[in-house]
């Protein structure tokens, strides 16, 4: 007798959907080879948005920055004449291979960057101070979390020797004060912050109230 052999369904392979690849201008970061886009970059993808408007900053992270890094120039300028650089405009921290972050504001000690070289690299020299305002980053990977996303960053940034991370976040008003191997500090944004860099203490409202900006 001979068995009738059973009838062999043959799946035919789903079509593959082809995903638009996304320019290497629209990734913000990069963190262990898998990259953090810049917020709404599936708009300039659609063409709903030019790439300047997902890389711009805010009207009030923009002044916030601002004084800050007019802070920190002047008081360490009259405290340790020489000694650091104080840098701005979203520099690029290589932390280790297909990582990389970038930083709102930096103050790195002069010689440690000198040792290392001026080129034109992303810095590998961990900055002593790193202070951030709000964030450029797609959040969408976070579940639109930004709390998520600020602690992966921050513990990046101990983790690869920075001293202290301040974050401040405009939609609330709260400031972040995280340093190695210490609890955490949350707050209202009117805290004082003390830094790690020449005993100097971070006031906004007092920045703000020098520079005669009144907040809505």
């Amino acid at each position: 007798m001979t068995l009738a052999q059973p009838e062999v369904q043959v799946q035919q392979p789903k079509a593959k959907t082809r995903r638009k690849k996304v320019p290497r201008a629209l990734v913000y970061e990069m963190r262990r080879g898998r990259p953090i886009y810049y917020r709404d970059y599936e708009k300039v993808l659609r063409g709903e948005l030019p790439l300047e408007a997902v890389m711009g900053s805010s009207v009030l992270q923009g002044v916030l920055i601002a004084l800050v890094v007019a802070f920190l120039y002047r008081e360490l300028e009259r405290r340790a004449p020489g000694e650091h650089f104080v840098f701005a405009n979203e520099l690029g921290f290589k932390i280790a291979p297909r990582t990389w972050r970038i930083l709102d504001i930096a103050v790195f000690d002069r010689a440690a960057l000198e040792a290392e070289g001026f080129t034109d690299q992303y810095v590998r020299t961990p900055p002593l101070l790193v202070i951030e305002v709000d964030t450029k980053a797609d959040l969408s990977r976070y579940e639109g979390q930004m709390e998520w996303y600020i602690r992966e960053k921050v513990d990046d940034l101990l983790a690869a020797g920075v001293k202290q991370v301040v974050w401040f976040t405009t939609r609330d008003r709260r400031v972040l004060d995280a340093r190695p191997d210490q609890a955490w500090v949350l707050d209202r944004w009117t805290r004082p912050v003390p830094l790690v860099v020449e005993d100097l203490t971070l006031h906004l409202p007092t920045l703000l109230e020098e520079a005669g900006v009144t907040l809505e």
